[in-house]
């Protein structure tokens, strides 16, 4: 469990927002700054996005009659490095719009990503940086999206190392 640092006899809490493109982190991230906001001053606040991982082989099906074969392909060296700085530099404007954000409402935030599978990603984040309070937002998946896909919130809330809030957006 994440323990609470003192700092001139006050207690700093670490609350950690974890973000990708959705409008759901979006809306958490907001949710987190208007609901929060004078826990958030009192805290360092640390606003997190995974990057997806390289995909250094590829699987296509191959038509041969009735039978099908898939072939593992390895994709080229240029490809994946393009492929993965165009991930970086999403990632980073992602975290930089995010930390406009949080300045816009008088809370300052670090940004940091990593390179993984976003539900261990952010798992492995909440423990390497002792976060106190671990906030997602929630995609909305019905039960059987649920069962297929996974999600990283119920992922999150039951592997991370402290309390998670997974925010909602409201029904519209």
């Amino acid at each position: 469990m994440a323990e609470v640092v003192a700092v001139n006899g006050v207690n700093k809490r670490k609350v950690m927002v974890a973000v990708d493109e959705s409008e759901c982190s979006h809306h958490a991230l907001v949710w987190a700054l208007d609901n929060l906001k004078d826990s958030l001053l009192n805290s360092s606040l640390v606003v997190f996005m995974a990057q997806p991982p390289s995909l250094q082989n590829l699987s296509f099906a191959a038509n041969l009659g009735l039978a099908r074969m898939y072939c593992p392909v390895s994709a080229a060296p240029d490809f994946v490095n393009s492929v993965q700085e165009q991930h970086r530099k999403l990632t980073l404007a992602l975290l930089e719009k995010a930390k406009e954000i949080c300045a816009a409402r008088g809370v300052t935030a670090e940004t940091i990503t990593e390179v993984g599978d976003p539900k261990v990603a952010i798992c492995d984040a909440v423990e390497k940086n002792n976060v106190t309070l671990l906030i997602l937002g929630d995609h909305g998946l019905g039960k059987i999206k649920r069962a297929i896909l996974g999600s990283v919130s119920n992922y999150c809330v039951q592997y991370a190392k402290c309390p998670v809030l997974v925010v909602k957006k409201a029904a519209e």
